[in-house]
């Protein structure tokens, strides 16, 4: 029997349809692959009409399975052929596979351990260290915009594509159930009218959060106050004690299937959370700081709720300051990720944790460098027309007009006004006193026209 040829992208997608073992919807395709949705589409398609998917369900419920044909036409290609499925899966190095199997033991085996403040106390910045020197150092030097540019470029830069990202997987470590795709409409089509289940909510506040602190991170840096609005922004409407939302906690949690209880002492955890912020300020090299913020908050427990969601964001303070690319959480499991708080919680070892960081953070930097890179290819419009936005911006925020009568004064090809008037309200938009000046703008004068509304 014959089947039709199978292109390397057709055979890839079959390869994972069949490693997932059961139906698998396109949104986990298309993130497993990393492929467009009109080009899996299109191979879903190719597919199907050879025989070689079968379909179950519609809309978002769709799943593929692939067929026998499928697993005999793979079966047939010559040996050595074969297109690798992408694989995603952490590998614990040997200290952490000693410390995953401790952490296998049954729960009434395990040593009950409270809060042991000398994990911060004993920390010295820039003579200690809890990643590997090495590996902090590379993993940096990797990871740093070669640009000298102000803090936060980078991650505005890439802020559409990290907005879904970190709010996607960071809600799923909390057992979120919705999809990738699911949290990209629910962003592009902004809030949605009437009550709104916890699954979305989960992921409004995340996109929330990760907006506020990428606009306030550069301009008051990585401080108490900062962290504890963040928390408040995660947990908005989300807890049924409003005390807890923003504050330092003052009543007792429980880590499920651990033997650790943290401190329920409100001045310790004050005080302590102060002493982490001191010293992540203090540390030189911005991945050995994302990587104490986000072990401690975790450790400490600081807040009534929300520690590990807050965590995982302020990891990304640190990388932010210093123009690094940011820390995404995509591709984790939840059980790796639970596994490596874990060894911190129970046993002050980090060796799984240091693991699971440099497996995301290698794969955060891969995406966002690639996503970068096709952002800074200079735009033909904004080329063209270079003095004209200036002159766009400076008609709407020093003289007050409207961006219409504006363009009556400026020169336009008919067929690039629209383009322009594009980039001119983007620009708009995102104005602010850190960048007003590359349109020649006062710092004051920008801020009094965003805080009358940004009239155009």
């Amino acid at each position: 029997m014959t089947h039709p040829t199978l292109s390397p992208r057709h055979e890839a997608l079959l390869r994972q349809v069949l490693a997932e073992g059961k139906p698998v919807a396109p949104s986990a395709l298309e993130h497993a692959l990393q492929v467009s949705r009109p080009t899996l589409n299109r191979d879903l398609r190719d597919l199907l009409a050879a025989g070689f998917l079968k379909k179950q369900g519609d809309g978002r419920s769709t799943r593929y399975l692939a067929t026998e044909a499928a697993e005999a036409a793979l079966r047939s290609l010559p040996p050595g052929s074969q297109t690798p499925v992408r694989s995603v899966a952490l590998q614990w190095s040997a200290p952490a596979q000693r410390l995953v199997e401790a952490l296998g033991a049954p729960l009434g085996t395990r040593t009950p351990v409270g809060y042991d403040s000398g994990f911060v106390s004993s920390y010295i910045p820039n003579q200690s260290s809890l990643l590997p020197p090495q590996l902090a150092t590379d993993l940096y030097h990797a990871g740093r915009s070669p640009d000298q540019q102000p803090a936060g470029t980078y991650a505005r830069e890439v802020l559409e594509q990290l907005l879904i990202d970190l709010s996607w997987s960071s809600s799923r470590l909390e057992g979120n159930n919705k999809s990738l795709l699911d949290t990209k409409e629910l962003f592009e089509r902004g809030q949605q009218a009437g009550p709104l289940d916890d699954d979305t909510l989960m992921l409004l506040n995340h996109k929330s959060a990760i907006e506020f602190m990428v606009d306030a991170v550069p301009t008051e840096g990585i401080t108490v106050a900062v962290i504890v609005d963040l928390q408040a922004k995660l947990m908005r409407d989300l807890l049924r004690d409003s005390r807890d939302i923003g504050s330092i906690r003052r009543r007792v949690v429980n880590i499920d299937g651990s033997v650790y209880s943290p401190s329920n002492i409100p001045t310790l955890l004050e005080e302590t959370l102060n002493a982490i912020v001191g010293k992540v300020r203090n540390i030189r090299n911005p991945v050995e700081a994302a990587f104490f913020l986000w072990v401690n908050l975790a450790y400490l427990q600081p807040f009534a709720d929300g520690n590990k969601r807050t965590s995982r964001l302020c990891a990304n303070m640190p990388l932010m300051l210093y123009n690094c690319a940011p820390l995404s959480f995509l591709d984790v499991e939840r059980s790796d990720y639970a596994t490596a708080m874990l060894g911190v919680y129970e046993q002050r070892n980090v060796s799984a944790a240091v693991d699971l960081f440099e497996f995301i953070y290698r794969r955060s930097m891969q995406k966002y460098s690639v996503l970068r890179a096709a952002l800074s290819a200079p735009d033909p419009i904004r080329t063209k027309y270079r003095q004209a936005l200036n002159e766009l911006m400076q008609f709407v925020v020093f003289h007050g007009c409207t961006l219409e009568a504006a363009f009556a004064d400026v020169y336009v090809d008919a067929p690039d006004i629209s383009a322009l008037r594009l980039i001119a309200n983007t620009e708009l938009d995102q104005l602010e006193q850190h960048n007003c000046a590359r349109y020649n703008l006062a710092r004051g004068m920008t801020q009094r026209w965003i805080d009358s509304g940004r009239s155009r």
